[in-house]
């Protein structure tokens, strides 16, 4: 079984997935091993450079996706998947290594949105997205509409 998350940025989508690791699902997730080779976004190296940097990474995370898969573990992709053929790709590769996929959308009010950014951003361990670079996201995101997602576990949700 692949997690496939779906939602802008401070929807609970990594709340979420630690939440399922903590359940015995492997965790993969883009943005700690961005982190981990290069720094945070805004804090370590300019925000801009964040798409070539993470290329790579998301191209490793894939592979080892579909390696997990095909090794029977059941594994949640912390990654935002903001285009639907993003989407589209990952449930191929889950689905070609053998797996399912379920498609979880986190949907939260955009200023709501706002409010999260402002908090974590203030919180050292994470990088800094910027409020034009969340409008940015919100308006060219592609929500999911008829392609088998689902509202997360409101009992794996953060009760903040």
């Amino acid at each position: 079984m692949a997690y496939l998350l779906t939602g802008l940025p401070c929807s609970g989508k990594s709340t979420y997935a630690r939440a399922l690791e903590r359940t015995g699902v492997t965790r993969l997730c883009v943005d700690e091993i961005v982190h981990a080779r290069h720094g945070r976004p805004g804090k370590d190296f300019p925000g801009p450079e964040q798409p070539a940097l993470e290329a790579p990474i998301i191209e490793e995370v894939a592979a080892e996706l579909a390696r997990l898969l095909r090794d029977g573990r059941c594994v949640v992709l912390d990654h935002g998947l903001g285009r639907r053929a993003t989407r589209d790709r990952y449930k191929r590769l889950v689905t070609e290594a053998g797996g399912r996929w379920r498609l979880i959308h986190f949907d939260v009010d955009h200023d709501e949105l706002r409010r999260r950014l402002a908090r974590r951003n203030a919180e050292p361990a994470y990088g800094v997205l910027t409020a034009s670079t969340l409008d940015w996201m919100i308006d060219t995101s592609e929500p999911p509409h008829a392609e088998g997602q689902e509202p997360p576990d409101p009992g794996l949700l953060d009760p903040r």
